[in-house]
């Protein structure tokens, strides 16, 4: 389950230069003009006038779901990663040493013969007590110990800062229980979705038929999973809904909801983990009112073959080829991959996964540039002041208002790189027992979350590993985070010219600044607690402009009748539409931000937005963005460029934009918030 502290995930990644030899950083052209489609006005849609050369002949290999840059310059993240693994794999090292424990785990996980030999055996103790369980008790002792092991079926929970003391972790119980991408699949009746619900019947039923039952028996008891997850389905909330902070948090004390919820022993339950709570935070609490309904009425038996389907699905990609497989095929469905990753891929994932921090340390040995650290720390400065100004500037908010968020801006903390505290794993690691690793290191992980109970948030805990390309905004610590894997080209060049990098890497730090501000974090104050720290007609203007945004943002079309839906996507857009002029602002700030000389046949003013269009260069199946729109709080990469640059002013100015261009906005329609 996704932290909803990482809504801001930009999931971003990057080229590394050392990786490609044609573009070596003292040659390269950071504006491809051969790429830019003159037969596509720049008002008419900027994404493809930039990109549309590249979309139209870009291959999408058969083991991927989308190219181009965004998460798709992972694959070539992920080649360095696989480098790294290949060479310490290759031989022996110091007995609890980082490269002993990233090198025998990877290699454990590349015996596949060993594997596939032990088919299913490795998880028979599972299945040997879920059939042992004789009761609700049992049943609830088993839930337990898959917490125990970071897997969650009946419960979700976390530990993490009180939304209304950030001083201070505590329990969080949140929504949890289906097997589809989302509670609306299970109510949906389009030819795209019921597909997608035909496969997973079709993978529940080959997970149960692998174990031993009949093709008929499995099928019934496919149908009986998926029936009883509609069922809880019925009391999720949708992802729009759960985007209303104060509407998802309510604190209670463990003894009324020990009362409220007969069938749910949850004082045992918190024991069992170690926590000895007196209160907590119940995200949603209509799923934990209809699974108390749900415990009692419906037989022990199917809630075993529940449980069986959702161990089963846990595991499957660590058991034997026919059990990932069947995986596949059901991810297939989700997301139009048509081949699976070779087991090199697949194992540099489970790697990063499991012992991230400590493949992180070798990633970042062998490729980061340490300058880049203070350059990028430099724009983040620059952009603060930036911001600063505008919040200054703003027409629509009040000075008591403005002092606040000023005051939030500069309580931001910056973490750029790599921890200044790496995570250790006390975990023993050997060369030959795959399945037992994957057990040791999901159940250290849940004793490092659940330890984090009752004391201060670690403020030098890092949320992604530095190795991953990506960004984020934490309300509750009220900090932003950019780690090593993001600082590379096309977000970051310390070789390229300041309308490069402040379209690139500015805009995502502007992006994150913003999500300080957008409809979620604008909540909580600067220490990172749910606090109101606006006039209440600040804030109702504020609610006022993001509505306009939310209307836009639906208009936009992604796939015959699918559209970007707004109200999900709002926190995103917001930070893309703040980020954009921030970073520009910061632009503007720099001695050749003053300048119009050209440079490959561009205005600073037009690199930069040729910048911004560049990052988001991407191109992918159908199925995947159909999921991703119904899924990811993020908006399409074609909108996170065209709908940012229908309300950016000196985008207007730069390419000429004009009445009559397909995107052009009037000046009163352009809609600014931050």
């Amino acid at each position: 389950m996704r932290n909803r502290f990482l809504a801001g995930l930009l999931l971003l990644a990057a080229c590394n230069t050392q990786q490609n030899p044609e573009e070596e950083t003292s040659e390269r052209q950071f504006v491809e003009l051969a790429g830019i489609d003159s037969t596509i006005r720049p008002g008419d849609n900027f994404f493809m006038h930039v990109n549309g050369k590249w979309y139209n002949s870009a291959q999408i290999d058969a083991d991927q779901v989308g190219v181009g840059s965004y998460s798709f310059l992972n694959i070539p993240q992920k080649k360095l990663l696989e480098d790294i693994l290949t060479e310490v794999s290759a031989s022996e090292h110091p007995t609890g040493s980082i490269e002993q424990k990233v090198g025998d785990f990877y290699a454990s996980g590349m015996d596949t013969a060993s594997i596939n030999a032990k088919g299913f055996e490795p998880i028979l103790p599972k299945l040997s007590q879920i059939e042992s369980i004789a009761s609700l008790a049992d049943l609830e002792d088993y839930v337990v110990s898959e917490l125990q092991h970071s897997n969650e079926s009946l419960i979700g929970l976390r530990i993490s800062p009180d939304d209304e003391n950030s001083t201070i972790n505590i329990i969080h119980l949140s929504q949890t229980g289906l097997g589809l991408p989302d509670r609306d699949y299970y109510f949906k009746s389009d030819s795209s979705t019921l597909g997608i619900q035909k496969a997973y019947l079709t993978y529940l039923s080959t997970l149960f038929q692998l174990t031993g039952q009949s093709p008929a028996e499995a099928d019934a008891a496919a149908n009986k999973v998926y029936n009883l997850e509609k069922q809880l389905a019925e009391s999720h909330k949708t992802r729009i809904e759960r985007r209303v902070v104060k509407e998802n948090y309510h604190k209670v004390a463990v003894a009324d909801l020990d009362r409220k919820h007969g069938n749910i022993a949850w004082k045992s339950i918190f024991e069992g983990l170690g926590l000895q709570a007196d209160s907590l935070d119940v995200r949603q609490p209509a799923y934990y009112e209809k699974l108390d309904v749900l415990l009692r009425s419906v037989a022990l038996e199917d809630w075993k073959i529940y449980l069986r389907a959702h161990t089963l699905s846990d595991y499957a990609n660590y058991l034997s080829s026919p059990f990932e497989i069947a995986a596949f095929e059901y991810t297939k469905a989700i997301s139009g991959q048509s081949k699976q990753f070779t087991r090199a891929q697949q194992m540099v994932q489970q790697v990063d996964q499991q012992l991230g921090f400590d493949l992180g340390q070798l990633y970042v040995k062998r490729y980061f540039d340490e300058n880049a650290k203070q350059k990028v720390l430099d724009l983040v400065n620059n952009l603060q002041k930036a911001f600063e100004q505008r919040i200054n500037q703003l027409d629509w908010m009040s000075d008591s208002t403005k002092t606040q968020a000023k005051e939030k801006l500069y309580s931001i903390t910056k973490k750029i790189g790599y921890p200044d505290k790496w995570r250790e794993y006390p975990v023993s690691i050997s060369r030959d027992s795959y399945f037992e690793n994957v057990l040791a290191l999901k159940k250290d992980n849940a004793r490092y979350q659940l330890e984090k109970f009752g004391k201060a948030p670690d403020k030098t805990e890092w949320g992604t590993t530095p190795s991953t390309v990506t960004a984020y905004y934490n309300p509750s610590l009220n900090e932003i985070v950019f780690p090593a894997g993001i600082l590379q080209y096309p977000y970051f060049d310390p070789n390229a010219d300041d309308a490069i990098n402040y379209g690139g890497i500015g805009m995502v730090i502007g992006h994150e600044l913003t999500h300080a501000f957008d409809d979620q974090g604008a909540q909580f104050d600067k220490e990172g607690n749910l606090k109101n720290w606006w006039t209440k007609a600040d804030y109702e203007k504020f609610k006022t402009k993001t509505q306009l945004l939310i209307d836009r943002y639906d208009s936009f079309t992604v796939l015959d009748s699918v559209h970007v839906k707004g109200a999900m996507t709002i926190g995103e857009n917001t930070a893309d539409n703040g980020g954009i002029y921030i970073a520009y602002d910061a632009f503007k700030l720099t001695d050749q931000g003053q300048d119009t000389m050209k440079t490959d046949g561009l205005t600073p003013d037009q690199r930069f937005c040729y910048s911004i269009a560049r990052i988001w260069r991407v191109k992918t199946r159908d199925e995947f963005m159909r999921t991703y729109v119904n899924t990811n709080s993020h908006s399409p990469a074609m909108w996170r460029v065209n709908g940012p640059l229908m309300n950016f002013e000196p985008f207007y100015a730069a390419y000429g934009i004009q009445p009559g261009d397909a995107n052009y906005k009037a000046p009163e329609e352009r809609i600014k918030i931050w």
